[in-house]
Formats: structure tokens, C-alpha cells, sequence
């Protein structure tokens, strides 16, 4: 099975996860893989596909959960030998009424959207073959949220040397200074799901360049992305993209052709790459 390539999207059995896998089913020469949490909903959704004519596969997946990554892990190396697409589309978000204490909120967001996606890079980027395309789905709240942190903070998140444990230190600090309540007086904004999104955006910053340094030769593109404003359970139906429009840059990205050496490491918006 080896040489058939493969594609995984994370979080897809709903919103943009699905409409990038309805995507990927109709541009991707290979097999593309459906993952949920909850084996009864991605099953859903991957009848959901076959009715449209499209051939999607199921595999489980839930993010936090680290024995439920390594399980993909496993079975993409005995199955295929590596992966060739990577679409970090999983994330949660809460409502902007929802009373949930703002540090539960802060705990929860970021355990999932930087702490689940950076457990899913760890066992899945060494598996990227040559030419493999990884898309780290972030959003341009972290633009904002960026804007909204102190210039030290700023400094450190826009710096080209910063670490992976030292930003895993300051997504941890955030979490921290939430529940003494001092986050704004940290220099942190007043948005969990921001913040969670800024450790996105510098996190494939960081990978880019760490790719860059080990495996140069292989031609690996990543990049992290914002799909836009999106009806979903998570935007609601007030925003301006449909899901399959919300799709379109990171499925862009995903399908970067094999002669392409760039976009690499960036934002990127409406398939433009966007200052950080």
C-alpha cells in the first residue's frame, strides 16, 4: 500500500473539517481520512460523502488523547508507510456568552487547540514523506489576539529564534495567569481561543524553520492558515463563508504542487500570505 498517498484531516466530521475532506475526496489522488472524536458521528459523516459520490475512509482520532494519535500513528506507518497530507483542522471554541469561568475556559480551549495539535505533530510530522503538505488550521483572531498582547509578548511570539518549549512555557503561563487572574495584567488579551490560535501560528513558525534545518532535501511545505468567517456550529449562521468556501485555503495549501517551494512557514489568508 505504500505507494498510495494518503491524506488526514483532523476534527472533519462537521463544519470545515467535513468541507475540506469533500474537497480533498475530489482533488487528492490518494486515500483521505475522515477523523472524529466519536466513531458514530465520523461514520456519519463519511455516509454523508458516499451519497454525494465521494469515497472519503474513517479512522479515529481525538486530539487530546494521546493514545488515540498514536493509534493513527501506527496505523499510517504499517498501512502506507507515512502520510503525504496533514490538515490540522481540529479545534473547539467557546460561545462568547457562554459563563464558564474564563480560566476553565482557558484550560480547555488551549488543551485542545495548541496542546492537541502540537501532541498531533509530534507523532505525525515524522512521517511526512518527501513533498508532503502539512496545514496547521489557525485563525486570523490570532492577528488580533497578537495585537492585543503586551510588546514584550508580541516581541517573543514574532521572534524567528523562539522554541518549541518556549512557547509551550508561555501557552502554559497564559493557562496559569488566568486562574490567578492576572492575564491582563501579564500582558496577556482577554481571549482564550486567540491566544490558543497565536500558539498555532508561531508553532508552525517553529516547525517550518525545524523542517527547514532536518529534513531541507524533502521539500515538505508547512503552513498555517485562516479559513475566514464560517457557518458553523462553532461561528454560527451569521458568517459570511460557506464551509466549502471556508475550505478553500486550506485545501490550497494541502494541494501546494510538488515543484511549489513556497508558501512555507507563513499565515496565509484567502490563499495570500499575511504579515505576522
Amino acid at each position: 500500500m505504500s505507494n498510495v498517498q494518503v491524506a488526514v484531516v483532523t476534527g472533519s466530521n462537521k463544519g470545515i473539517g467535513l468541507a475540506i475532506v469533500r474537497a480533498l475526496c475530489k482533488q487528492f489522488p490518494g486515500d483521505v481520512y475522515l477523523t472524529s472524536r466519536d466513531p458514530g458521528r465520523g461514520q456519519a459523516a463519511v455516509a454523508q460523502l458516499q451519497q454525494e459520490g465521494l469515497q472519503p475512509l474513517f479512522h479515529q482520532l481525538d486530539i487530546d488523547d494521546l493514545q488515540s494519535i498514536r493509534a493513527l500513528r501506527d496505523f499510517l506507518k504499517e498501512k502506507y508507510g507515512g502520510l503525504n497530507v496533514l490538515v490540522n483542522n481540529a479545534g473547539i471554541a467557546f460561545k462568547v456568552h457562554d459563563t464558564t469561568p474564563f480560566a476553565t475556559q482557558a484550560e480547555v480551549t488551549l488543551k485542545t487547540n495548541f496542546f492537541g495539535t502540537r501532541n498531533v505533530c509530534t507523532e505525525l510530522l515524522p512521517l511526512m514523506k518527501p513533498y508532503g503538505r502539512v496545514v496547521n488550521v489557525s485563525s486570523m483572531v490570532s492577528s488580533s489576539a497578537l495585537g492585543g498582547c503586551s510588546q514584550e509578548l508580541q516581541q517573543k511570539f514574532r521572534s524567528d529564534t523562539i522554541t518549541e518549549d518556549e512557547l509551550v512555557q508561555l501557552m502554559t503561563k497564559f493557562v496559569e495567569d488566568t486562574k490567578k487572574s492576572v492575564h491582563q495584567k501579564e500582558g496577556w488579551p482577554n481571549t482564550a481561543y486567540g491566544v490558543s490560535k497565536i500558539g498555532v501560528t508561531v508553532l508552525s513558525r517553529i516547525q517550518a524553520r525545524l523542517l527547514n534545518e532536518q529534513r531541507k532535501g524533502d521539500h515538505i511545505l508547512l503552513n498555517a492558515c485562516c479559513p475566514g468567517w464560517v457557518r458553523t456550529d462553532m461561528a454560527g449562521p451569521k458568517a459570511t463563508k460557506s464551509p466549502d468556501e471556508g475550505a478553500e485555503t486550506p485545501v490550497y495549501l494541502a494541494l501546494l504542487p510538488s515543484s511549489a517551494d513556497a508558501p512555507h512557514g507563513q499565515f496565509v489568508s484567502n490563499k495570500t500570505v499575511r504579515p505576522w
